[in-house]
């Protein structure tokens, strides 16, 4: 007995089952990552990294820092964003690890060639880091920590960004359980047809 699927049906069973197997496949991780992000929120102690040094994290703290600046509000360094960045590369974002490494030795090789006397990225003023950035914001690695720091400043405080919800504060968003779309029921009307 064949079945009449709408393309929207087989398009959003396809999607329900690879999210499924995503999950499924990186769970363990994803819960690693939860637990060592709610030590790191509730320890005294400075974060001890996991994948970056700690010359690397300031870099990239000072990077993400650019992307989402503190101005009146908080910013990605407020929000711990490096810290969500670091353990998503030793858990649930392996893959983008080598992103990282060549990306971290091209940093310091651009700011060598434009700024021979600084030491490193992190230790550039404001205005230099912005040439910087500006020069390289075309390369996968720019536009990854773009990803994971807009990723880190909104995603849930459980997974290590987003401190205090700090991000969530600044769109307004209410983390209660009774959460209602702001304008309805966007398939009800495709769900009536379809049937």
């Amino acid at each position: 007995m064949a079945t009449n699927k709408s393309r929207r049906d087989f398009l959003v069973d396809s999607a329900t089952g690879l999210g499924s197997v995503w999950l499924a496949a990186n769970w363990s991780a994803i819960l690693e990552a939860e637990e060592y992000a709610q030590r790191a929120a509730t320890s005294p102690q400075p974060v001890s990294y996991a994948f970056f040094t700690d010359a690397q994290a300031a870099d990239v703290d000072a990077m993400a820092s650019q992307i989402f600046p503190t101005t009146d509000t908080p910013g990605a360094h407020e929000a711990h964003v490096v810290n969500f960045i670091d353990r998503a590369l030793v858990t649930f974002a392996r893959d983008r690890r080598p992103v990282y490494i060549q990306g971290l030795k091209d940093l310091q090789a651009k700011t060598k060639e434009l700024f021979p006397s600084a030491s490193k990225f992190s230790a550039l003023t404001s205005a230099q880091q912005i040439q910087l950035l500006t020069a390289i914001e075309t390369t996968p690695f720019f536009r990854t920590v773009r990803e994971h720091t807009l990723t880190g400043m909104f995603a849930s405080p459980k997974h290590g960004g987003n401190f205090n919800k700090m991000g969530w504060k600044l769109i307004g968003f209410e983390d209660t359980l009774n959460f209602k779309a702001p304008f309805g029921y966007y398939d009800a009307a495709a769900m009536k047809t379809s049937r």
